[in-house]
C-alpha cells in the first residue's frame, strides 16, 4: 500500500520521489499517487500515475524473469 509521505526509489533509474497525495481520476474514478520528485528534473517535479501501476512489480532486467517493484519504499 502506497503512503503519503513516503520516498520511493524507482527500479530502473534509481532515482526518488515522495509521494504527495493519493486521489481519484475524475473521469474514471481510479485511484491515483501524486508524487514528487526528490532531485532536480527540467520536466517537472510533480508527477501522477495509476496507483496499480505505481505498485506494480516489473521484469528487470527485462527477459530475466526477475520481478521488482517498480517504485521500492525506501523511508
Amino acid at each position: 500500500m502506497v503512503e503519503i509521505g513516503g520516498v520511493y526509489q524507482n527500479f530502473k533509474t534509481g532515482n526518488t520521489y515522495r509521494v504527495v497525495a493519493l486521489g481519484k481520476l475524475s473521469e474514471t474514478l481510479e485511484d491515483m499517487v501524486i508524487y514528487e520528485a526528490q532531485y532536480e528534473n527540467p520536466v517537472s517535479n510533480i508527477w501522477i500515475r495509476p496507483q496499480a501501476m505505481f505498485e506494480e512489480k516489473i521484469e528487470w532486467p527485462k527477459g530475466s524473469g526477475i520481478l521488482v517493484e517498480r517504485f521500492e519504499r525506501i523511508k
